[in-house]
C-alpha cells in the first residue's frame, strides 16, 4: 500500500514537473519595419492561457498542460496568425513572428474624416470624440466614435475638454477653452495613425489625463510606416474633394528618417447650403538617431482651414426651408458668399529629444511653439456718423445711427410668426418672400453703404473676431522600469500663452470708412469703443470695437506607478499644477472707462489630482476593472472674465472645479464572444459658464444685451456602457453597443448679469452694470449633452478575398434642449420689483418644462475592397450615412430673450412662437468614398 501511494505521489510530482516545463515563447514584430509590437494578444485557443506582449514584443506563456493546441497571435489592424503546437514537457521557441498589415482594415475610418466632418466647436463641445477614441480597440468606444458622433453624442455626457490630446507627448488642449482644436492638424490622417489611447482614468505614460482619458499621437519620423501613400476622397458632408499624399523614408543605415505629407480639401458647399470648405495641410518630420541612446526629431505641422458656418434655426424656419437651409449666405454677383467664415491657421513647430539612459530608464524632453490666428467673420450693423450740425450740452458732436436694420433673413421681424403676432395683413406675402429667397441680400448692404447721406461711412461692415495666439510648451517625461512588475512614470511641463484678441475690419462693403462708436450708449464718452482714439474712422485691416491681450501660464507635474502581477494589475497616480490668468486692455472702453485699460488682477489657482485603479484577472477570460479619481481644474480663460471684450472684471468668487469620477467594468474575452459592461459615476462641482444674449423682460419690460454668469454649478453624470461582439463564423461578426445615462444639474447655482452702465440698465435695476438674481432653479434639469441613451446593432462580413461589408442600426433617445437659466430665476415672476399679478404656478411650470426631442434611428453602411499587387496595395472604401434620410434634431437651445413669465407666456401662446427654441439638425443621407494606393 505504501509503495502504491509513493508511486502515485512520484508520478504526480513528475507530471507536474513535466507540465511546468511546457513553455511557449517568441517575439512579435511588424512585417514592414520589423519593429517589435506591443499589446499583441497571444492566446492558447480553448484555454485560459494568454498574454499580451510588452514594448519589446516578447511573450512567454508557461505551465501549459501537455497536449496539442492552436496558438493565436492577434492585434487589431494586422492579420491574425495561428500556429499548431504540440507540448510534451518542452520549450517551444517560435522565434520572430512577423505580423502583416490587414489590408482590409487599411481604410479611411480615420479620426480626421469624422472630426473635420463635425467641426462645430462654436456650438458643440462634442466635436472630436471620434478623434479621441479612434485609437481604442474597445468596441463601445469605437461605436461611439464612428456611429454616434454625427448625433453630437458625448461619452459619459462630458465635454471634450475632459479628454487630453497630445502629439509626441506635448499637450494640444487650448488654454482658452480646454478643448483640443483638431483643425490644427486636420487632413494629415496617414501620419496620425500611431496612437496610444488611455480610456477614462486608466494610466498613460505621458500625462495624468482627464476623466475621458488621453490620446498621444506619435509622429516620429522613424516610427512611420515606410513607403508612399496617395489617396483621393469624395463626400457630400463637409468637403467634396480631398487629395492626400504621404511619403516616409524609414530609418536609414546612417540613422536618418523623414516623413512628408500634404493634403487639400475643398467644397463650394457641403451638405448644408453655403458651407464652403477650403483646407490645405502640410507636414514634415525629420529624425536623427545618433546611437542607441540618443535620437532627435523635428516636426512641423501647418494646417490652414477656412470653412463657412451654418446657423441653428427655429422650428418655423425648418418647416419652411428644410434641414439644409442656412441663413448666413446669399448671392453676390452670382456667386455664393457666406458672411460667417471660420478661418484657422496655427502652425506647430516641435522638437523632441529621446534619451535611453538604460534598458530600464528613458527620458523624453520636448519643446513646441504654436503661433497663428483664428478668425470668425460676421456682419456689424451698428454704422454711425458724426452730425456736424449740432453738439450736445458738453460741446461734443452728436453721433447718429445710420439706421441699419439686422440683415439676417431669419431675424424675427422678417418671419411670418412676427407678422401674425403684430396682426399684419400680408402674412402670405411674407411667407412667400421667405420661401422664394430667404437668403442674405448682399446688394442691399452695398446700396445702404453708398447712400450719400452717410458721408461715406458704412452702415454695414464685414469684420472678423480674431485671436492671435503664441504658445510655448516645454516638458520632460520620465519612464523607469523598477522591475518586471513595477514601472514609474513622471512628467514636468510648463506652458505659456499670449493671446491677442481684437476685431478687424475685412470689408467696408462699398463704404469708405466705419465710425468706431456704439450708437446704443447714452453719452458721447460711453459711445467710444476707445477713449484714447475717439471718433476713430477705421478702414479695412484696422482694429476696432475691442482690443485686449490674455496671458496665461501653467506649470504642472505628475507621477505614476504601475504594478503588474499574475492575478492583479494596479496603478496609483497624482498631479499638481499652478495656473495664472490675466487680461490686459489695450482700448479704453467708454462704457467702462475706469476698468478696461491696462492689466486686470492676476488670477491664480493651485490644483491637484489623485487616481488609482486595478484589474483583477479571475481567469484569462474573466476580468474586473475598477478606476477612481478626484481632481480639481482651474477655470479656463473663457470662463474667468465676465466680459473680456470690454473690461477687466473677473467672475465673482471664481474657484477651481472639483471632479469625482469612478467606473467599474466586467470584461469577458472568449474565443468567439468578447464583451464589456461598464458602470460609471461622475460628480463635478463649482463650474462656471458665461453666456451672451439679448434679453427682453429684465426687471419688468426692460431690454438689454447681457453677459450671464452662472457660477457654482454642480453636475451629476452616471450610467452604464456596454459592447459585445461575436465572431459567429470566420467571416461574419455580429456586434452591439450602447449607453444608458442620466446627466443632470445637481444644484441651484448662482446667476448674475452684467451689461453697460447706462440709463436702460439702471431702469432694469442694474447697479454699476451688474444685477444679482440669486439662485437659478436648475437642479434635476437635464444637461444638453447629446443623446443620453444610444444603442447600436450591426454586422460585418469580411471575405477571404479582401472585401467587406457592414451595416449598423443606431437608436437615440433622451435628447434635451439646453435650457435658459435666467428664466429659472426670481426675474421670471418679477414685474419691475413686484410679482406679476397674473402669475399662475401651473402655467409657469408648463412654460419652464424642458423640451425633450423625439427619439430616432439612423442606419449606416460601410464596404470596401483591397488588392495586394506585389508590395503595392490598393484600397477602396465607401460609407453611406443615414440611408433612410431620417430627419432629426441633434441639439438645440432655448432663446433667453423671453426672460419673464409674461413675455414667455405670450410667445408660447402663439401657434408659431416668435422666439422659439433654436435647433441643429442632423444630416440626411450622406456618403464618403475613398480610394488609396500604397507602395
Amino acid at each position: 500500500m505504501k509503495k502504491n501511494i509513493l508511486s502515485i505521489f512520484m508520478s504526480l510530482f513528475l507530471l507536474c514537473g513535466i507540465n511546468a516545463q511546457n513553455i511557449v515563447k517568441g517575439v512579435v514584430a511588424d512585417s514592414d519595419s520589423e519593429n517589435p509590437l506591443a499589446s499583441v494578444l497571444v492566446s492558447v485557443i480553448n484555454t485560459n492561457y494568454n498574454q499580451e506582449t510588452g514594448s519589446d514584443g516578447v511573450f512567454v506563456i508557461k505551465s501549459i498542460p501537455n497536449g496539442t493546441y492552436i496558438l493565436e497571435v492577434k492585434l487589431l489592424g494586422y492579420e491574425t496568425q495561428n500556429f499548431p503546437i504540440e507540448l510534451n514537457g518542452k520549450t517551444i521557441d517560435l522565434g520572430s513572428i512577423l505580423l502583416y498589415k490587414d489590408i482590409t482594415v487599411d481604410q479611411d475610418l480615420s479620426l480626421i474624416t469624422i472630426t473635420d466632418d463635425e467641426l462645430n466647436d462654436d456650438a458643440s463641445a462634442a466635436d472630436n470624440i471620434s478623434g479621441l477614441l479612434q485609437a481604442s480597440r474597445d468596441l463601445y468606444l469605437r461605436t461611439a466614435a464612428y456611429e454616434f458622433s454625427s448625433s453630437f453624442f458625448r461619452i459619459k455626457g462630458l465635454d471634450s475638454e475632459n479628454g487630453k490630446v497630445l502629439i509626441n507627448g506635448l499637450d494640444m488642449n487650448k488654454l482658452y477653452s480646454g478643448r483640443p482644436q483638431w483643425s490644427n492638424w486636420g487632413g494629415l490622417n496617414d501620419v496620425l495613425r500611431n496612437q496610444e489611447f488611455s480610456n477614462g482614468l486608466t494610466p498613460s505614460a505621458y500625462t495624468f489625463g482627464g476623466v475621458l482619458g488621453s490620446t498621444n499621437i506619435n509622429v516620429r519620423a522613424a516610427e512611420q510606416r515606410a513607403g508612399t501613400r496617395v489617396s483621393y476622397s469624395s463626400s457630400n458632408r463637409s468637403y467634396a474633394h480631398r487629395l492626400m499624399v504621404t511619403h516616409s523614408s524609414g530609418l536609414s543605415q546612417d540613422g536618418w528618417a523623414y516623413t512628408v505629407a500634404a493634403s487639400r480639401r475643398s467644397a463650394l458647399e457641403g451638405f448644408v447650403d453655403g458651407t464652403s470648405y477650403n483646407a490645405i495641410s502640410m507636414f514634415a518630420s525629420v529624425e536623427k538617431k545618433f546611437n542607441e541612446k540618443h535620437s532627435i526629431n523635428f516636426t512641423s505641422i501647418s494646417a490652414f482651414n477656412r470653412r463657412g458656418k451654418s446657423a441653428p434655426q427655429t422650428q418655423e424656419v425648418f418647416d419652411l426651408k428644410g434641414i439644409a437651409y442656412n441663413s448666413y449666405w446669399g448671392y453676390q454677383n452670382g456667386q455664393m458668399r457666406n458672411s460667417r467664415i471660420k478661418e484657422v491657421f496655427e502652425p506647430i513647430l516641435m522638437l523632441n529629444h529621446y534619451w535611453t539612459l538604460s534598458d530600464k530608464t528613458s527620458i523624453n524632453t520636448n519643446v513646441s511653439y504654436q503661433f497663428g490666428r483664428t478668425g470668425n467673420s460676421r456682419i456689424d450693423n451698428n454704422g454711425t456718423r458724426v452730425d456736424g450740425t449740432a453738439v450736445d450740452g458738453n460741446g461734443n458732436p452728436y453721433i447718429v445711427n445710420l439706421g441699419a436694420s439686422n440683415p439676417d433673413p431669419t431675424y424675427y421681424q422678417k418671419l411670418p410668426s412676427y407678422g401674425l403676432r403684430q396682426g399684419y395683413s400680408n402674412i402670405y406675402g411674407i411667407q412667400q418672400n421667405f420661401l422664394n429667397d430667404g437668403q442674405l441680400d448682399w446688394n442691399s448692404l452695398y446700396n445702404a453703404n453708398l447712400n450719400p447721406a452717410n458721408g461715406g461711412n458704412s452702415s454695414y461692415v464685414l469684420y472678423e473676431d480674431r485671436n492671435d495666439d503664441k504658445q510655448l510648451t516645454i516638458n520632460s517625461i520620465l519612464a523607469h522600469e523598477v522591475s518586471d512588475n513595477v514601472t514609474i512614470n513622471g512628467r514636468l511641463q510648463y506652458t505659456q500663452l499670449k493671446s491677442e484678441n481684437f476685431a478687424e475690419v475685412i470689408d467696408l462693403l462699398g463704404g469708405t470708412g466705419y465710425l468706431d462708436a456704439d450708437s446704443f450708449a447714452d453719452t458721447f464718452d460711453e459711445k467710444q469703443n476707445d477713449l484714447l482714439n475717439p471718433l476713430n474712422v477705421v478702414g479695412e485691416g484696422d482694429k476696432f470695437k475691442y482690443n485686449f491681450d490674455l496671458n496665461s501660464s501653467v506649470i504642472d507635474g505628475f507621477v505614476q506607478g504601475q504594478f503588474k502581477y499574475n492575478k492583479v494589475d494596479f496603478y496609483l497616480a497624482a498631479n499638481v499644477s499652478r495656473t495664472t490668468h490675466q487680461r490686459e486692455g489695450l482700448f479704453q472702453n467708454g462704457g467702462f472707462a475706469d476698468n478696461s485699460l491696462g492689466k486686470s488682477d492676476e488670477l491664480s489657482f493651485s490644483n491637484y489630482g489623485a487616481k488609482g485603479g486595478f484589474t483583477y484577472k479571475f481567469t484569462g477570460r474573466h476580468l474586473l476593472d475598477f478606476n477612481a479619481g478626484y481632481l480639481t481644474k482651474a477655470p479656463n480663460l473663457r470662463n474667468s472674465f465676465s466680459n473680456s471684450r470690454e473690461n477687466n472684471s473677473t467672475v465673482d468668487n471664481l474657484t477651481s472645479e472639483k471632479v469625482l469620477a469612478t467606473d467599474i467594468s466586467y470584461i469577458f474575452r472568449g474565443p468567439i464572444i468578447q464583451a464589456k459592461l461598464t458602470g460609471y459615476y461622475i460628480k463635478s462641482q463649482d463650474a462656471t459658464e458665461i453666456s451672451f444674449f439679448f434679453a427682453d423682460g429684465i426687471g419688468g419690460d426692460n431690454t438689454a444685451f447681457v453677459q450671464e454668469v452662472l457660477s457654482g454649478i454642480d453636475k451629476k453624470n452616471f450610467g452604464a456602457e456596454f459592447g459585445i461582439e461575436a465572431q459567429v463564423t470566420p467571416t461574419i461578426k455580429l456586434k452591439a453597443a450602447g449607453n444608458i445615462g442620466q446627466y443632470t444639474y445637481d444644484n441651484n447655482p448662482n446667476l448674475y448679469l452684467t451689461t453697460e452702465n447706462n440709463t436702460r440698465s439702471q431702469e432694469a435695476g442694474f447697479v454699476d452694470g451688474r444685477k444679482d438674481f440669486g439662485e437659478a432653479n436648475l437642479k434635476n434639469y437635464k444637461l444638453a449633452a447629446g443623446p443620453q441613451t444610444a444603442y447600436s446593432v450591426g454586422f460585418e462580413y469580411r471575405d477571404p478575398d479582401y472585401w467587406f461589408v457592414g451595416a449598423t442600426a443606431n437608436f437615440f433617445d433622451n435628447v434635451y434642449v439646453d435650457i435658459a437659466p435666467l428664466t429659472r430665476t426670481s426675474n421670471f415672476a418679477d414685474d419691475g420689483g413686484v410679482p406679476f399679478n397674473d402669475y399662475d404656478e401651473d402655467i409657469a411650470r408648463e412654460l419652464l418644462q424642458q423640451e425633450k426631442f423625439d427619439n430616432y434611428m439612423v442606419v449606416n453602411m460601410i464596404g470596401g475592397k483591397s488588392w495586394k499587387i506585389g508590395n503595392q496595395y490598393i484600397s477602396l472604401f465607401a460609407s453611406i450615412g443615414n440611408i433612410f434620410n431620417t430627419e432629426y434634431k441633434s441639439g438645440g437651445f432655448e432663446q433667453g430673450r423671453n426672460a419673464n413669465y409674461r413675455e414667455l407666456k405670450a410667445d408660447k401662446e402663439l401657434d408659431t412662437p416668435v422666439f422659439g427654441n433654436k435647433y441643429w439638425f442632423g444630416r440626411g443621407t450622406n456618403y464618403f468614398l475613398n480610394l488609396s494606393y500604397r507602395f
